[in-house]
């Protein structure tokens, strides 16, 4: 089982009763070792729990008892590595984290709350595992965050696409503006 909270993931094993103290928001019986990125101490009750749209992972909402503080921790199955090829036919493992730092940048101070920003990088993340087994091109994911991103926000859409694009100058802009635009127009 792996949970992700706001330094990344932390692996752990649970028994029977540590599983199903996860059932119950504010069980005391859940020993996670998930410290406290405030404090540092792992001391802390889980105040509400939710499955996401998919239920694929869990949304936790936790409070430090030692300094009062909350924070949250994702928690979902982890799946087989997926190598990400690069322009350059170099590897990387496909980093969620860097995923979501991407859609953070692209919809920085715009109207997309970091839920939908979670739900969107969860998606690409499955689509990517139920449609490729060990490696995937890098410019597939950056065409299914592009797709999303025209969805949710075309601002964000045209940040996003500039820096994967590597728009060269203002016409390159101009030109997404006007795809964006005349798509806008017929619906």
């Amino acid at each position: 089982m792996v949970h992700e909270g706001l330094f990344g993931y932390c692996q752990y094993s649970l028994n029977i009763n540590q599983c199903l103290s996860f059932l119950v928001p504010g069980s005391r019986e859940e020993e996670s070792g998930m410290l406290c990125p405030y404090c540092n101490e792992n001391d802390d009750r889980v105040v509400n729990s939710r499955t996401s749209v998919n239920g694929s992972a869990v949304k936790r909402r936790r409070e430090c008892l030692n300094c009062g503080r909350r924070y949250t921790t994702y928690e979902r199955i982890e799946d087989t590595a997926i190598r990400i090829v690069k322009k350059d036919g170099s590897r990387e493992n496909f980093s969620r984290s860097k995923l979501l730092e991407g859609l953070n940048r692209a919809c920085h101070k715009r109207p997309v709350s970091a839920d939908v920003l979670e739900e969107t990088a969860e998606e690409v993340e499955q689509q990517l595992t139920r449609h490729y087994e060990n490696e995937v091109p890098s410019n597939v994911v950056g065409e299914m965050v592009m797709e999303r991103l025209k969805e949710l926000d075309h601002v964000a859409f045209i940040r996003f696409a500039s820096v994967y694009r590597e728009f060269k100058d203002i016409r390159d802009f101009l030109e997404q503006a006007d795809i964006i635009l005349g798509e806008k127009g017929e619906k």
